[in-house]
């Protein structure tokens, strides 16, 4: 027998289809900014009367905002609506060994407050529960905000949290972060739902969302920062693996590299040791090409690779870029062999440094080295891509959860 009319939750009643009809008019007004009744009610399919109750309804749940009025048309303008901004704010965390970098966003996915909160050293900015409170309320703070005004955080880190243990794996080089009970703690500092994702997985989401994978729903995205991992995206969803380790790519044993053992004790393996950014200066070293750009072997590598792209006809300058797809392209392939994706994004600063000659020389190789031809793509987003995959992650959660009508 069909539920009764008014029982929440009861597919088919009309709450549901009424909560239904809302989402869908607050998505339209995500997407395309300030609508009019008439326009959302032709999006929708919904007739004017009831697109008339349903704006009236999100108008009084401080969901929506009218606004000004269309213009350049003979006679009164109609009224036009959007999402209200203030309705829900979330929140992302993008930590690093030497900082963590803070954002809020608001329900439509302005940033209106950020942060950066410098931790150079092992206790330059106190336990990790304190530099994480900081970060945060600097961020806050910067928008005007109170801590309890934030309906989500995400945090994304190297590494992932063991589900059984949880304890930080993966990511020996974040000092402060590996205790047992540091979620613990941080769930008691923090008065909103915290997430935790990896860094490159929440990389992998901004270019889903904002970049070069819009539309794909198979593809790997390979990260040379800090480190050299991978993120896997199959069936529209991020694969994470038993204990969050998937596409810790870095530890793979490749050709051409040392066989590495105890990898665990080491925090590095073959493929890190054959293409991470380390490697970069030591190729141009061998090849005569100098001098090396100073700071980290991140910034080095950038320098290095942004040189050799923009020097085509150079011949030392194109050996590097061609011995560094090399090595890329031989980790690449045990990826693309086993999981066959449609697409591959190229990103992290190591790699969006060499751009489309680097790109292009990687395609080739791995078209020699693997028998799937997955199209290769250079990142999209490069401007701190973990942070905007954390808010993007965020924002998704909190609209499902303000954006439900049918409670």
């Amino acid at each position: 027998m069909a539920g009764t009319a008014g029982t929440p939750g009861t597919p088919g009643t009309p709450r549901v289809l009424r909560a239904m009809n809302d989402r869908a008019a607050l998505d339209l007004l995500l997407e395309h900014g300030p609508l009019s009744r008439t326009r959302i009610g032709k999006l929708t399919g919904l007739s004017k009367p009831t697109a008339s109750q349903l704006l009236a309804r999100l108008e009084a749940a401080g969901l929506v905002l009218a606004g000004g009025t269309t213009e350049g048309r003979p006679g009164p303008g109609a009224r036009l609506y959007e999402v209200n901004p203030a309705a829900a704010h979330a929140a992302g965390l993008d930590v690093t060994p030497d900082r963590i970098l803070a954002a809020v966003a608001d329900l439509t996915g302005r940033t209106v407050g950020r942060y950066e909160l410098p931790t150079p050293g092992r206790r330059a900015a106190g336990p990790v529960v304190q530099q994480v409170t900081d970060a945060l309320d600097g961020a806050v703070k910067a928008a005007g905000l109170a801590r309890g005004d934030v309906h989500r955080l995400v945090i994304g880190t190297p590494g992932a949290f063991d589900p059984g243990t949880g304890r930080l794996r993966y990511a020996s080089h974040l000092p402060g972060w590996h205790s047992p009970t540091l979620l613990d703690e941080l769930a008691a500092a923090l008065p909103v739902p915290v997430e935790y994702e990896n860094d490159v997985n929440l990389a992998a989401v901004a270019e889903q969302r904002l970049g070069a994978a819009r539309g794909h729903e198979d593809f790997v995205l390979l990260w040379n920062q800090e480190g050299l991992g991978a993120a896997l995206v199959l069936g529209g969803r991020l694969h994470r693996g038993w204990t969050g380790g998937a596409g810790e790519v870095g530890f793979l044993p490749v050709p051409g590299a040392p066989l590495v053992r105890k990898v665990s004790r080491t925090g590095s393996g073959g493929f890190q040791e054959l293409a991470g950014a380390q490697a970069v200066p030591r190729l141009a070293h061998e090849l005569g090409i100098g001098p090396v750009p100073s700071g980290s072997y991140t910034e080095s590598a950038a320098g290095l690779l942004t040189a050799a792209a923009a020097r085509p006809g150079d011949e030392r300058h194109h050996r590097l870029l061609q011995t560094y797809a090399t090595r890329l392209a031989t980790g690449l392939a045990s990826l693309v062999s086993v999981l066959d994706p449609e697409l591959v994004v190229l990103s992290g600063t190591a790699l969006t440094a060499g751009g489309e000659p680097l790109r292009a020389l990687v395609q080739d190789e791995l078209e020699e080295l693997a028998a799937p031809r997955p199209r290769l793509v250079v990142g999209e987003v490069t401007d701190d891509p973990v942070l905007r995959g954390a808010l993007v992650s965020a924002l998704a959660t909190t609209r499902d959860e303000v954006f439900d009508t049918s409670r």
